[in-house]
This record gives C-alpha cells, structure tokens and sequence, in this order.
C-alpha cells in the first residue's frame, strides 16, 4: 500500500511538473517586448528572398536567439547583410528597428546550395581553349564554394585557364580567359561613335582580347591607341 502511494505520488509530481512546463511555454510574450521567434522568421524570409536566383536546391537554417533577448517591439524589423557579406554558406544577418525604438541585432545562419557546377574532367592545360569533352557536371554545395563557380558548361567552352587546373578542380570565371575576338597582328577596324557623327579607320592589333576587354592598337601612321574589343575584329574607340 505504501509502496502505491509513493508511486502514485510520483506520477502526480511528474504531470504537475509538465503542465507548469507547458503553462511558461505558452506564456505571452511580456507587453512592449519584441517576440523573437519572429525575428528568425524575418531572417528566414530574407535569405530565401536574397537566394531565390541561385541555382539548385537552396535551404536555410537560422540559428537560435536567446529568449531572454530583451528588444521592444517593432512592428516592422528590417533584415540587411553587411557590406561584402554573402547571403549564402555560414553568414550573419542584421536585424534592425527604427521606430518606435532603435536598436540592432546580428543573427547568425547557414544557406545550403545543394546544385550541379562545372569541373574539370581531365587535366587543363593553361592557355589552351577548353572542349565539352573536358568537362564534367558535379552536384554539391556551392554555397561552401569561392565565388564565381561556373555552373553552366557554355559559360567555360571556348575559353582559357589562366592556370594548368587538375582534373576535379571546379570551374571559376575569374580563372578563365574569354576567347580571343581580336588577336594580335591582327588587322582590326576601329569604330567610333558620338552625337551626330561616325569616325572609322583601320589599325593592327598589338595584343589579345575578348568581347568587352581593352586592347591596344596601332595605326597607320604609328600612333597607339586603346579601344574595347569586339567580335569581328572591332575595336571601339571612346573619345
């Protein structure tokens, strides 16, 4: 009999314990103070705003912000990154009020990018044109990656290393070279346009440049000057 007391006894502390549990969980937030579940939705809705252009599968995970975090309320808090911050991989997201109080609050999160990017499939040898034969597609999280991971084949085709790449290596724009428009010793045209007039001449090529790049130029009568390269052996000349 004793023995069913106490159990009894036990039971009735555990449910007790549980229902003064469940009664502080569903306490309001106190009046005047901000709720600061939503400010992690706020930073989730940002972020995915922020990716929504990015390729692949994208996921955001916010990370917890301590109950006790004492803000005021505002009825309209503003998300921003911080200049030269990413949106994606691990990053730290602002949160800001300005009316009817200020204050700011940095939240940290991870942005997956689960998403297929182009590698190398054979050694690259620098300065040589790459073929769609040398390359191959790879899925992984490019959010872990540098910036400018090339995720489109066309993007690398026709292009050059700038340095020999190992097979495996991904692919990064500001690692190739576009192709050639102009080459050197090559006879170019030079056009130039302005308000009411149209200027054109003929010149060669002192070095290599692709579409949108500046190349030198040397005329006829020996004078150098630099214009922007473009496909049909133009050169554009700004005056």
């Amino acid at each position: 009999m004793k023995r069913i007391l106490i159990t009894a006894g036990l039971v009735l502390a555990s449910q007790l314990a549980l229902v003064q549990a469940q009664a502080q969980q569903a306490q309001p937030v106190a009046a005047g103070r901000q709720n600061v579940a939503v400010l992690r939705t706020v930073v989730e809705h940002f972020l995915k705003t922020e990716t929504a252009g990015l390729p692949g599968d994208v996921t955001v995970k916010v990370g917890a912000i301590d109950a006790r975090t004492a803000l005021a309320a505002c009825p309209a808090p503003e998300a921003f990154l911080q200049p030269g911050a990413r949106a994606w991989g691990k990053t730290t997201v602002g949160i800001r009020c300005t009316a009817p109080s200020n204050w700011t609050l940095f939240v940290q999160a991870q942005v997956n990018v689960k998403a297929e990017y182009v590698a190398a499939a054979l050694p690259l040898a620098q300065g040589q044109p790459i073929e769609q034969g040398q390359l191959v597609l790879v899925k992984g999280d490019i959010a872990a990656m540098p910036n400018g991971i090339v995720t489109d084949m066309a993007q690398a085709i026709g292009r050059t290393p700038t340095v020999s790449l190992a097979a495996g290596t991904p692919l990064r724009l500001d690692s190739l070279r576009s192709r050639p428009v102009v080459q050197q010793g090559q006879a170019v045209r030079l056009v130039s346009n302005g308000s009411g007039f149209s200027v054109s001449g003929e010149g060669k090529a002192i070095g290599n440049a692709g579409e949108g790049q500046v190349v030198q130029v040397r005329t006829a009568s020996g004078s150098v000057i630099s214009g922007t390269a473009k496909a049909g052996g133009m050169v554009e000349v700004a005056f």
